[in-house]
């Protein structure tokens, strides 16, 4: 394997990991010309307490059913391997730590980047990064003037993805499979069938 130069991390709890999330990792890697994308599993996200999360070790197992068809993917185990709280700025500077050398490309959702002001330590998170690549989001308009007057900076390390509108999240699925609503069509067949074998998001 070619020494990797830019790296994509895309964060999240992936309970479960659907095409919506494959899709951004596929096109950041694409349009970015990054050499992998990591995806960045968070066992017990801080801002998520007031749900119950799935056991790590299903979410694990489906994230290697989403990512182990394109050598381009792989799963960081920076956050399985230190304690609570995962916070990611405390991550990106672990990762950077570690690779110095590589640009450490951080993929996140629009909604997450109106959010950003509002983070851990987010100068920390923003100083550390190199780039921050934005998948649009259906029904959000960003104002980067606005943002960067509460995080300046932010504005000279966002990249948005062209042509990434992705309706799917997690939480969709949940409630159909709660609801007995249709969900397959959203995920690969082996993650539908990995969620049917242990009876996931039942209640």
């Amino acid at each position: 394997m070619r020494d990797l130069q830019r790296v994509g991390y895309l964060g999240g709890t992936f309970d479960p990991p659907h095409l919506g999330h494959a899709i951004i990792a596929r096109e950041a890697f694409l349009q970015l010309d990054l050499d992998a994308v990591m995806w960045l599993i968070t066992p017990h996200p801080p801002h998520k307490k007031d749900r119950e999360i799935t056991p790590v070790q299903y979410r694990l197992d489906m994230l290697e059913l989403a990512t182990g068809k394109l050598d381009e993917f792989a799963i960081s185990s920076v956050d399985l391997e230190r304690l609570p709280p995962y916070y990611a700025a405390e991550t990106v500077e672990i990762i950077k730590s570690n690779t110095p050398e590589k640009d450490l490309v951080y993929i996140i959702g629009e909604d997450s980047l109106q959010d950003l002001p509002e983070w851990y330590e987010p100068e920390l998170f923003l100083a550390t990064i190199d780039e921050l690549a934005v998948a649009p989001r259906p029904g959000f308009s960003t104002d980067l003037d606005v943002l960067d007057k509460k995080l300046p900076g932010l504005q000279d390390k966002v990249v948005f993805l062209a042509e990434v509108r992705v309706e799917i999240s997690s939480s969709l699925i949940r409630e159909r499979i709660k609801g007995g609503i249709p969900y397959d069509h959203f995920l690969l067949q082996e993650i539908a069938d990995y969620i049917k074998k242990h009876c996931l998001y039942q209640a």
